[in-house]
């Protein structure tokens, strides 16, 4: 017995590293049963699942699918034709089973997912990066809901990240397949194509276009009404709401402030995002990981926040652009960039039966305080940067701090991510990212 248990007696050589792994193995891994066994088998009233259950149901028995009376505030069923086909197969169970079966495929993405990231950013399964991600993912609002609430964000994060990792690799075609996948199911992704065209992948588009397409196309004629997603579904998607939108347009309509000043409020933000794309582009766009991941979630923030809705449980697509804290140079590494993570990733409510106004205001609005202060954060970094670069005369450089310089080493090219190795070598050696291990 002494032999069999010996190995959980501390040994002196023990690093601080194994010990905070050994401490949050477990408990991320017992997160992650309990956010997929009990959290969402159990359920919440609110249900994405039922509206795609039944939809399928109707599809298969061809019945009409786009019927729903969307003035009011239940889920509805905002899915095209091609989403359909592909969700038909649920029907074939009953609701329970089929239900089940939902969570457990978008819990698998979202584990899958989970694992893809750790290699795009050159960690393993041994590295602390490792359990620190996994737990921070399941315990976060967006993992949960999507789990409790059954929705099929989990399957759009997998399909995001093997985007990325695939447009890194300049494998076009496939990278466009995954993209175009998650667009056929829902279009939330749709910002990110601009990053195949500032980088001239243009071979992304072909695939990106087609998978839709053909889907598409499949099954227009097997639906009863397919022409009610255009004339009845759309419209309704191009409307903002006051209710369950934590865009900056959802809470100025909930709050009733004028409209004037939300478009100021908009605008402004825009601005700022506009500027941090451009210094992205002309500063990091050799620095490809840097660029891809923190660009993606710079695009996917601003169209949560700016569009005509935004529901915190999109949050998800921002795992990438977070991941980027491991990197030196990332814009993330500041306490202002983690109150923001808390805004839109926190599972905490803060409705208060002592101060019901206080806590409903900031139960509400912490969403859209989060992504505003996360590309506050972004703007914020990379102004200074550019600023103070400019001041010291090194923008031929680029406008990395003289620390992150100073600390990057010359021969570095066998520690860069697996993404990176097999992406196109950067302009420069001043644009190379470290790897910390």
């Amino acid at each position: 017995m002494p032999g069999v248990l010996g190995h959980l007696e501390p040994r002196t050589a023990r690093t601080t590293s194994d010990v905070i792994k050994f401490a949050l193995w477990p408990i991320a891994i017992m997160t992650v049963l309990h956010r997929v066994v009990i959290k969402a088998v159990n359920g919440y009233i609110t249900d994405d699942f039922t509206p795609v259950y039944k939809a399928s149901l109707a599809f298969l028995n061809h019945r009409a699918v786009y019927g729903e009376n969307l003035s009011f505030v239940d889920p509805h069923y905002l899915y095209p034709p091609s989403a359909t086909l592909l969700f038909s197969p649920l029907a074939i169970l009953d609701p329970e089973k089929a239900r089940w079966l939902f969570i457990v495929i978008n819990a698998i993405a979202i584990l899958i997912a989970w694992y893809l990231l750790l290699r795009m950013f050159g960690r393993s399964l041994s590295s602390i990066a490792a359990p620190v991600l996994l737990l921070g993912m399941f315990m976060s609002e967006t993992v949960t809901n999507t789990l409790v609430f059954t929705n099929i964000n989990g399957c759009v994060l997998l399909g995001e990240v093997v985007f990325l990792m695939l447009l890194l690799r300049r494998r076009d075609l496939w990278a466009g397949a995954a993209i175009g996948l998650t667009l056929a199911v829902k279009p939330i992704l749709w910002p990110l194509l601009l990053l195949p065209i500032v980088r001239k992948q243009w071979k992304v588009f072909p695939t990106t276009i087609a998978v839709p397409l053909v889907l598409n196309a499949i099954a227009w004629p097997l639906s009863v009404d397919p022409m009610g997603f255009v004339h009845k579904t759309l419209p309704y998607l191009s409307q903002s709401r006051d209710y369950f939108n934590s865009a900056i347009v959802g809470n100025g309509d909930y709050y009733g402030l004028p409209p004037a000043l939300v478009w100021i409020i908009r605008i402004t933000f825009g601005v700022m995002v506009l500027i941090s794309l451009w210094l992205l582009w002309r500063y990091y766009r050799d620095d490809e990981l840097f660029y891809v991941a923190t660009t993606s979630g710079v695009l996917l923030a601003a169209t949560f926040l700016l569009g005509s809705l935004g529901q915190m449980y999109y949050s998800m697509m921002l795992f990438p652009m977070l991941m980027t804290v491991v990197l030196r140079n990332s814009v993330l590494r500041n306490w202002p960039a983690w109150l923001a993570v808390y805004g839109f990733m926190s599972y905490d409510s803060w409705l208060s039966t002592r101060f019901p106004e206080a806590g409903r205001l900031a139960d509400y609005m912490k969403t859209t305080f989060g992504w505003s202060l996360l590309l506050l954060v972004v703007f914020a970094v990379l102004a200074d940067r550019y600023l103070a670069a400019r001041r010291e005369g090194r923008l031929a450089a680029g406008i990395d701090p003289e620390f992150v310089l100073a600390a990057r080493p010359r021969a570095e090219e066998d520690s860069r991510p697996t993404a990176v190795k097999n992406s196109r070598p950067p302009a420069g050696e001043q644009n190379r990212i470290s790897v910390e291990t």
